[in-house]
């Protein structure tokens, strides 16, 4: 029977290394725990090629002040503008050469900066990775200079409703708190944000300890560990200890105003409809996965039967949940013409009202479960896939689950324990936002007190 292993250790003042699971496909995780607290953790993958390389580092826009709104994502920019040794160009070249791909990505609770290659040069891939996020320069003119790259980034959102109106949801519901508020930040704060308060977020955050190195496909754990004892050098200072963020467990409350309407000319109007949801440690979270895709997880849920199939009011429609350390959300998407929002909010409502007194059938569980089953399996078939799955794990858990122990949890899923936690999370207060040709107070009236 498949298990999910205990919790991580700390680090200790030598290197430390175990093998977490081996599958019966040959493939195998192993984790490092260097001097320092810094973590490599790797997946090797029977039959690949090629090798994703990755470092993570525990820090997104939920760490930022309010004077650092946009920091985090403004700093996974800035980085690429060159090391003490490369010029940017530089950087990009190198990985060029060898037919690789570099880039990064910040999210609400952590950053990552990757490459993929073939697996012979993957030291060349762990040296230029390494640099980038170790040896940064900062410059004051790379820091004006990349402004007008974020504040383009930002446009871009802006001009894009359906990614727009999915900040503005996160913003409705949880306020000035630090998990609502936008990665990418804002115009005021990104037009004023300054080398000092980027420099003061790098040294708090981009420290060994709050690092996990990871890698998946043709990779041997013991030679990466060589390769980044050797990049990360004197960084690997006295050990310190882990830290995973928990669950602050806060409690729900109504937000001040849970409808917002960001006034947008366009042809469609972009809706989010949601709820405060589960935390990451919920213990229901594979519950919570099997109602999102009954709902509006594919072309048999019932959102998209209803909305789509049977009244043609919309394109794209689906549901979809967000799980942070102290605070989650659930959410439908849809667009629809100007016209026809009001309905499609009103469907959307009936649809999570109805499941919230009735649960889900036997059949439509059942479905979900076989869906879920499949995108999981099928997500995790390339090395950039399972290098990120390592990293989200032990930055989030400190922990790693085999995907047969993941399958069970979501094959046990019964259709009572989906009524259960839709009676709790599909009740709680509505939250809704909309991008499109209307006035402040036109849905007002539409959402359930």
């Amino acid at each position: 029977m498949a298990k999910r292993p205990a919790g991580a250790a700390g680090p200790a003042k030598r290197a430390s290394t175990r093998t977490i699971y081996s599958s019966p496909e040959g493939g195998t995780v192993r984790r490092t725990v260097l001097p320092g607290g810094l973590r490599v953790v790797t997946e090797k993958m029977p039959g690949a090629r090629s090798v994703a390389f990755g470092i993570w580092v525990g820090v997104g826009s939920v760490d930022e002040t309010p004077a650092q709104t946009g920091a985090a994502h403004y700093l996974e920019h800035l980085l690429f503008k060159g090391t003490k040794t490369r010029s940017a160009w530089e950087l990009s070249a190198v990985i060029d050469e060898v037919g690789g791909e570099m880039n990064a990505f910040t999210s609400k609770e952590h950053t990552c900066y990757y490459a993929t290659m073939l697996a012979s040069d993957l030291p060349l891939g762990v040296e230029i990775v390494s640099d980038v996020v170790l040896n940064p320069t900062m410059r004051t003119e790379d820091i004006d200079i990349e402004r007008y790259v974020v504040l383009e980034e930002l446009a871009m959102r802006d001009d894009d409703p359906s990614d727009l109106v999915h900040d503005v949801f996160a913003e409705t519901m949880f306020g000035s708190r630090p998990i609502g508020r936008p990665i990418i930040g804002d115009a005021e704060h990104i037009g004023a944000i300054g080398r000092r308060q980027i420099s003061s977020l790098y040294r708090r955050h981009y420290r060994p300890e709050n690092m996990v190195v990871t890698a998946a496909g043709d990779v041997d754990h013991a030679e990466l560990t060589r390769l980044v004892r050797k990049a990360f050098g004197e960084v690997l200072a006295d050990a310190s200890p882990l830290s995973v963020r928990r669950s602050s467990h806060r409690p729900l409350s109504v937000p001040a105003s849970p409808v917002s309407v960001v006034n947008r000319r366009s042809e469609q109007a972009h809706l989010v409809l949601g709820v405060p949801g589960i935390d990451r440690f919920d213990e229901r979270r594979f519950a919570m996965s099997v109602l999102e895709t009954a709902l509006g997880g594919g072309m048999s849920s019932r959102l998209f039967q209803e909305i789509r199939e049977r009244r043609a009011l919309a394109y794209t429609v689906y549901a979809f949940s967000s799980l942070f350390a102290g605070d989650g959300m659930f959410g439908v998407y849809a667009g629809t013409a100007p016209a026809n929002a009001p309905k499609v909010v009103e469907l959307i409502q009936q649809q999570l009202a109805e499941v919230a007194a009735d649960g889900l059938s036997e059949a439509e569980v059942a479905r979900a479960i076989g869906q879920v089953r499949g995108s999981l399996v099928l997500g995790l078939e390339d090395p950039g896939a399972r290098m990120s799955r390592l990293g989200r794990s032990e930055l989030g858990y400190a922990d790693h689950a085999d995907v047969a122990w993941l399958l069970e949890q979501i094959e046990s899923v019964t259709a009572s324990d989906v009524a259960e936690l839709a009676s709790d999370v599909l009740s709680r207060p509505q939250c809704l936002a909309v991008v499109g040709p209307f006035r402040e107070g036109s849905f007002d009236t539409l959402m359930v007190s």
